[in-house]
């Protein structure tokens, strides 16, 4: 198997067959994210993805669920997403499910119909890692879109029928902060159907932006109390 670089699946892909489709992140601004850090987005060369599906057919060639893996494989263009799951329902005859972790910038490119397309060939279960649904604090974070960008591209995958998952941050916002930020949240995702929302808790590493802002007073973190307290209001 080609793995390279930081692979990684959430805990709720336990059962799924794994495959490298992507390397890196496409975006890597993140302030509180080092996980691709020093790591160049590539594409898995169809040759190499192809031996993976033959290596995977020849040790379970009846599995159902199989995760791409990469920081955000669906930022691949229509066309090319498509041919790999064509090409997956080629070797596993069985799949009925490809999940993968996404961007709402990667929804961005792609029209109603190609996601209906895609959804067709197996496309579904798409990861988000929003971390939040308030302006504030997706600005703060360095996401790179806004509360109505997820309205908007999600709304889309609504319409296509493409299943969907959310992260939300507690602790994002900051000190004080928590209880506008899962209002703000709470009430933006409540305007769309994630099949669930997993929630996890910001972590300070040292070789990222949100630390150094830390570092110099530029950032205060939440305590755990208001953290918990965020999660409750949030709920």
């Amino acid at each position: 198997m080609h793995f390279t670089g930081r692979t990684w699946r959430p805990p709720y892909e336990a059962h799924s067959v794994i495959i490298q489709a992507t390397s890196g992140c496409t975006f890597k601004k993140c302030r509180f994210c080092s996980l691709y850090k020093g790591e160049c987005f590539r594409m898995s060369p169809m040759e190499e993805f192809e031996e993976d599906l033959e290596e995977i057919k020849s040790y379970q060639p009846y599995a159902r669920r199989i995760f791409w893996t990469g920081a955000n494989p669906f930022a691949m263009s229509y066309e090319n997403l498509k041919l790999r799951a064509l090409t997956v329902r080629d070797y596993l005859i069985k799949c009925q499910m490809m999940a993968m972790f996404a961007s709402i910038r990667d929804i961005k490119d792609k029209e109603v119909w190609q996601l209906k397309k895609l959804r067709a060939m197996g496309i579904n279960g798409l990861s988000i890692g929003t971390e939040s649904g308030d302006d504030d604090t997706l600005a703060l974070a360095g996401k790179g879109y806004t509360a109505a960008d997820i309205l908007e591209q999600c709304r889309k995958l609504d319409e296509a029928g493409i299943e969907y998952y959310f992260v939300y941050m507690t602790g994002l916002a900051g000190k004080g902060r928590g209880y506008h930020n899962a209002m703000n949240s709470a009430k933006l995702f409540s305007q769309l159907n994630p099949y669930f929302i997993s929630v996890d808790s910001l972590t300070l590493f040292p070789d990222t932006e949100l630390y150094r802002m830390e570092q110099e007073g530029r950032f205060v973190p939440a305590g755990e109390k208001e953290r918990l307290q965020e999660l409750q209001v949030f709920i």
